[in-house]
């Protein structure tokens, strides 16, 4: 699995030449905007709530004596959460709402990397990807925060809120991960081998997530590159394990 992990992480360093070498960069108008539109949404939300989910904390505190520094815990706590639960609903609106566009270009980077432009693909419509995006981007979406509830649960513990941060982070970065490389999957799987392709090759949806998620810590740029980046190095990956398989 680490090997795995690492080769995702080492394919993003190509990605941003080959886009540029295939002359893709137009493909990804649309979902940049999408992107930027859906994190605008996000983090207005989450500013509006962080006060009010930090004042419900606070009333848990029924003592006048460390009352301000309890509130102001809370606040930053529920923030933190709050922020959490905004990229996890960040990454999958975005790539749901982006299918249509993202899996034209995995099929335009794989007919690259193949060199077999005559590739027998599943020729789905507009229609059939978006609905496959949403149909995967769900049914993740949903498994992500049955996950990850618990997860932010123990942040209120002191020492164990470190080790579930790195928990956190480690687990949407395979359903980040996951989306990516599904782009790819769709014209060679239906959608129950597709979830069993990646629960094969964790380390690659894990590896290809751990650097969505460090993108959309840089301000503005990360949100508008992530997508393009995420998924032509997702691509190049899947596509180098499933001809391994045919080869074997």
């Amino acid at each position: 699995m680490l090997k795995n992990i690492l080769n995702s992480i080492k394919a993003y360093i190509g990605a941003f030449s080959l886009i540029s070498k295939l002359k893709l960069w137009k493909y990804f108008i649309i979902p940049m905007f999408i992107s930027c539109i859906t994190a605008c949404g996000i983090s207005f939300i989450a500013y509006n709530l962080s006060d009010n989910l930090g004042a419900y904390v606070s009333d848990l505190w029924i003592w006048d004596w460390g009352k301000t520094a309890f509130t102001t815990l809370g606040t930053i706590l529920g923030l933190l959460i709050i922020i959490a639960i905004g990229i996890i609903l960040f990454k999958h609106i975005v790539m749901a709402l982006s299918a249509p566009f993202m899996s034209p270009v995995s099929e335009k980077i794989e007919v690259y990397l193949t060199n077999n432009p005559n590739q027998n693909f599943t020729n789905n419509t507009f229609a059939q990807q978006l609905w496959r995006g949403i149909h995967i981007n769900m049914r993740n979406l949903t498994r992500e925060l049955i996950f990850s509830i618990p997860i932010l649960v123990l942040k209120f513990i002191p020492i164990v809120n470190i080790f579930s941060t790195i928990l956190l982070f480690f687990l949407q970065s395979y359903y980040a991960g996951f989306g990516s490389m599904d782009y790819t999957l769709e014209r060679h799987f239906n959608y129950k081998n597709s979830i069993k392709f990646v629960h094969e090759n964790r380390g690659l949806a894990i590896g290809n997530g751990i650097v969505f998620m460090l993108c959309l810590f840089i301000p503005i740029i990360g949100v508008i590159l992530v997508l393009p980046l995420s998924v032509t190095a997702a691509t190049t990956q899947t596509v180098k394990v499933l001809n391994q398989k045919l080869i074997q």
